[in-house]
């Protein structure tokens, strides 16, 4: 079970009907004490330290991070070698650096953020682990800018988004280098024919989609495994930056709560 707090009802409720079905549950949280952590019978503190904010960043990252990790351990304990564990532990020391370089790009995101501020609607697409990234982008956007935002597979834009694509609908799309690298240049292509404006998120290095998008935020290259570590920074940079712009408070927006303690 994840939950920052560890007190979110409607999953402490999924974790005491997966305990009385006889599931052995584990818990992923960043507060002490809490519920799940006093009733899950193992688990991991993340350690993000006092997340002030509503709409969580660091406390994302940090359980992706754990994520990772538990799919380390469980592939040792099956067909994942020695070597290529501790290859891809050694990239996750890399990336508190790496994470800085994406860091020193606020400015720019900035830039890009006065420019769609104003915007009633945005639309972001990733593909395979780059999908649920959409959904957080978007997740972000609108909890505290209060911009209508959705999170779309873009292998699914033609089943109903690609109708909304016109000038006023800025498209921000997830597109590291990966095994669909390819399939995602075609969705770009098909927003820059209908005039939509595209902000991309892109691997260091890349020209392909760089020449078709209007903005475009680069992320130091490092292995897919962990490239969403790296894809989230931009997304939430974006959100901050164009709550702020509109006067709105990031930390406390409205209607929201940091625990949904009732269902």
């Amino acid at each position: 079970m994840i939950s920052q707090s560890g007190e979110t009802i409607d999953t402490l409720e999924a974790m005491r009907e997966a305990k009385r079905k006889g599931a052995k549950v584990l818990g992923i949280t960043n507060v002490v004490g809490s519920t799940i952590a006093r009733e899950s019978e193992c688990g991991v503190y993340i350690h993000a330290g006092p997340e002030i904010g509503v709409a969580s960043t660091k406390a994302f990252t940090s359980q992706v991070t754990i994520l990772g990790l538990i799919t380390i351990l469980l592939g040792r304990r099956g067909h994942l070698s020695a070597d290529r564990g501790t290859q891809m532990l050694r990239e996750l020391e890399k990336l508190p650096a790496l994470v800085h370089k994406v860091l020193d790009q606020s400015d720019a995101i900035k830039e890009i953020a006065e420019v769609y501020a104003n915007h009633r609607n945005c639309l972001y697409l990733g593909r395979g682990v780059n999908f649920p990234l959409a959904l957080e982008g978007a997740l972000k956007l609108k909890e505290i800018s209060y911009i209508h935002a959705e999170g779309y597979p873009a292998a699914e834009m033609k089943h109903g988004p690609i109708a909304l694509i016109d000038p006023q609908m800025p498209v921000v799309v997830i597109a590291t280098k990966d095994g669909s690298y390819e399939k995602i240049v075609g969705n770009v292509q098909e927003v820059r024919a209908r005039d939509g404006k595209i902000i991309s998120i892109v691997t260091e290095g890349d020209t392909a989609i760089a020449a078709l998008s209007d903005h475009v935020i680069t992320i130091p290259d490092t292995m897919n495994f962990w490239m969403p570590l790296l894809s989230v920074i931009p997304l939430q940079l974006l959100a901050y930056h164009i709550a702020v712009l509109r006067g709105e408070d990031v930390d406390q927006p409205r209607n929201l709560a940091k625990a949904v303690t009732v269902e």
